[in-house]
C-alpha cells in the first residue's frame, strides 16, 4: 500500500456553472463532465479528492499586478461600459469578455492549483490534478486567450519555496506564453512547450526563443506544424523530455494537458489520438518527481472529458474501460458511448528530417548548460501569507490520516468551543444591563423628576435669595450627570454655570440653560404659593450695586 501512487484530486463543483458567454468556445461545464466521468468509473477510491479554497486577491498579486486584479474583481457585465479604457488596456475585450462571475471563476482555477502545490512542498501526495487549472496566456497585468489569472505560475511560484527547480511541460496547441514569459530571465524554471507555430495564436515559441540572462537556454520551444500522429509526437516528445531531465534533473514537474491538441478539436490541427495525448501524463510519471496535472485548452468538450479522464486513470495506475460507464451526461457521449478519441486521416505536414532538426538543435543547447544549476536555498518563512492558517491546515491534514475513522475528532470539536475573549454585540449588551443592574447608587431618573428640575423647589428659592452676597459659594463635589434632552455647562471650578440647587434624585447643584423668556415671571398656579413668593422678595431685596 505505501508503494501505491498518492492522488490529490481539486475540484470545486461550482465551477461549472460559469459560461463566458453565449458560443465562446471556452466552456468550463467540460470540467463537471470530466468529474462526472472520474466518479462514475469509480476513480476517486484511489484519490483524495479536496475542494480547495479559492485564491484570494491578494495571493493572486504575487505575480499579478493590484491594479489589474482590483479590476477583475470590481468589474461586470453591467459596469464594462463605465470602464471601455481600462478593458481595452487589459485587454479584456473579445476572446476575454466580461461574464457573471468572473472573479469568483478565477479563484476557483489559481486556488486548486496553488492548494495542489502546497500539499507537494508538504508531501501529502506525490500528484496533484487539477482539471480547473492550466490557463497558461495570462500575463502579469493582461489577460488573453481566454486566461485571466495564471494559475500555473502562481502554482509554480508556490513550489519554488521548497524545491530549487521545476520542470514546466506544456502540450498544448497553443504556446504557453505567459509562463514562458514569467520565468524567462531565471535558470529555477525550465519551461518546454510543444505546440504549434506560425500564423497562429499566440505567435510566439519559435525555436530560437531559448531566454535571457540567468535564464538563456532554460526556455525550450518545440514549434510544430499540421497533422502530428501519435508516433511522431511520441518520438519528439520523448527524445526532448529524456534530454531534459538528464541534463537539468528538476525536482518538481508540472504538466499542462491542454486537449486542444487532440484530433477533431474545434480550434486545434493535430491529430493525436486520446492515447497518444495520455503518453505523455504515463512518461512523466516514471520518472517518479513531484508532479503536477493541469487542465488547459480544448473547445470540444466530449473529447476532452474522456481524455482527462482517461489521464486520471493513468495517474492513478487503474485501467477502465472503454465502454462508457451511465453517467448524469451519458447522452453527450452518443453515438459511441466509447471511452476513445480515434485519429482523422488528417496528412502529417511534420517530417522526420525536421523533428530530427529540431531534436538536435534542442539537444546541442542543452549539453552545454551546466549540470542541475545549483540554487542557494534557504528557509522560507511559512508565515509570509496567512501561515498560521496554513498551519492549522497540516495540523488538520495529519488528524485526519490518525483518525480516519472517527467521526468527529478531538482537534475538530476544539475548533468549534467558543473562545471566551470573543465579544459580540449580544455580549456587550448583556453586560451592560448587568452592570447597571448591580450598581444601587446609579438610580434612574424618572420622567417625572427631569420635569421637575425645570422649575427649582420653593425651598430651594428660598434658601438661594435669603443668600447673603458675602457668604462663598459652596462647592460639591459631586459629578453632574445632565439629561438627554438639556446640556449643563461647567465651569473651571466644577460647579455648573447659573447653579441655584440640587437636581433631584442627585444631589447636585444645577439648573437648565435660561431661555430669553425667563426674564418674565411665569404665572402661579395658586395663590398660596404666590404670596409666599412675594414674602420671600420682600425678606431679600437684591445686593446694591456701589
Amino acid at each position: 500500500m505505501s508503494n501505491k501512487t498518492r492522488i490529490a484530486y481539486m475540484y470545486d463543483p461550482d465551477i461549472g456553472c460559469y459560461d463566458y458567454e453565449p458560443g465562446h468556445c471556452m466552456k468550463p461545464f467540460r470540467i463537471r463532465m470530466t468529474h462526472d466521468l472520474v466518479m462514475s468509473y469509480g476513480l476517486y477510491r484511489n484519490m483524495e479528492v479536496y475542494r480547495a479554497k479559492p485564491a484570494t486577491d491578494l495571493e493572486m498579486t504575487q505575480f499579478h499586478t493590484d491594479e489589474y486584479i482590483e479590476f477583475l474583481k470590481r468589474v461586470t457585465p453591467d459596469t464594462i461600459g463605465n470602464c471601455q479604457q481600462e478593458a481595452l488596456k487589459y485587454d479584456i475585450s473579445g476572446d476575454c469578455p466580461v461574464f457573471d462571475g468572473l472573479f469568483e471563476f478565477c479563484s476557483i482555477s489559481a486556488g486548486g492549483s496553488m492548494e495542489g502545490a502546497a500539499r507537494l512542498n508538504r508531501g501529502r501526495c506525490d500528484i496533484a490534478v487539477n482539471w480547473a487549472g492550466g490557463l497558461h496566456h495570462a500575463k502579469k497585468g493582461q489577460a488573453g486567450g481566454f486566461c485571466y489569472v495564471n494559475d500555473i505560475v502562481l502554482a509554480i511560484l508556490e513550489l519554488l519555496r521548497v524545491y530549487q527547480r521545476v520542470l514546466y511541460i506544456d502540450i498544448d496547441i497553443h504556446h504557453g506564453d505567459g509562463v514562458e514569459e514569467a520565468f524567462y530571465t531565471t535558470d529555477r524554471v525550465m519551461t518546454c512547450s510543444f505546440h504549434k507555430f506560425g500564423e497562429f495564436y499566440p505567435g510566439t515559441g519559435h525555436l530560437s526563443d531559448i531566454g535571457i540572462g540567468s535564464g538563456k537556454k532554460y526556455a525550450v520551444n518545440v514549434p510544430l506544424r499540421d497533422g502530428i500522429d501519435d508516433d511522431a509526437y511520441r518520438r519528439i516528445f520523448e527524445s526532448v523530455i529524456t534530454d531534459v531531465m538528464t541534463c537539468y534533473n528538476p525536482e518538481a514537474i508540472v504538466l499542462q494537458c491542454g486537449a486542444d491538441s487532440l484530433s477533431g478539436d474545434r480550434l486545434g490541427s493535430f491529430n493525436l489520438s486520446m492515447e497518444g495525448h495520455a503518453n505523455c501524463v504515463k512518461f512523466v510519471k516514471k520518472f517518479g518527481r513531484p508532479t503536477m496535472l493541469l487542465g488547459g485548452g480544448g473547445y470540444s468538450i466530449r473529447n476532452v472529458a474522456r481524455t482527462w479522464a482517461f489521464e486520471t486513470a493513468h495517474a492513478v495506475g487503474d485501467s477502465v474501460s472503454k465502454v462508457l460507464p451511465f453517467s448524469d451526461y451519458y447522452e453527450y457521449y452518443c453515438p459511441e458511448y466509447l471511452l476513445d478519441v480515434p485519429r482523422s486521416n488528417m496528412s502529417n505536414d511534420n517530417t522526420p528530417e525536421y523533428l530530427e532538426k529540431i531534436r538536435s538543435t534542442i539537444s546541442e543547447r542543452l549539453r552545454s548548460l551546466p549540470f542541475a544549476p545549483s540554487v542557494q536555498m534557504q528557509d522560507v518563512p511559512r508565515e509570509s501569507l496567512g501561515g498560521a492558517e496554513e498551519d492549522e491546515d497540516m495540523l488538520a491534514d495529519l488528524d485526519t490520516d490518525k483518525n480516519m475513522d472517527v467521526r468527529m475528532t478531538e482537534l475538530q470539536q476544539d475548533r468549534h468551543v467558543e473562545n471566551d475573549n470573543e465579544f459580540y454585540d449580544s455580549d456587550v449588551e448583556d453586560e451592560k444591563n448587568e452592570h447597571v443592574a448591580t450598581e444601587p447608587n446609579n438610580e434612574e431618573v424618572s420622567d417625572e423628576e427631569m420635569a421637575d428640575a425645570a422649575e427649582p423647589e420653593e425651598d430651594d428659592k428660598a434658601e438661594t435669595n435669603g443668600a447673603s452676597t458675602d457668604e462663598a459659594p459652596v462647592h460639591r463635589s459631586s459629578i453632574v450627570r445632565p439629561s438627554e434632552t438639556s446640556a449643563v455647562v461647567l465651569e473651571d471650578n466644577g460647579q455648573p454655570s447659573g447653579s441655584t440647587g440640587p437636581l433631584p434624585g442627585t444631589g447636585n447643584t444645577a439648573t437648565p440653560p435660561r431661555s430669553p423668556q425667563s426674564d418674565h415671571p411665569a404665572p402661579e398656579s395658586n395663590d398660596a404659593e404666590s404670596a409666599h413668593s412675594d414674602n420671600i422678595q420682600q425678606a431679600s431685596p437684591p445686593a446694591e450695586v456701589n
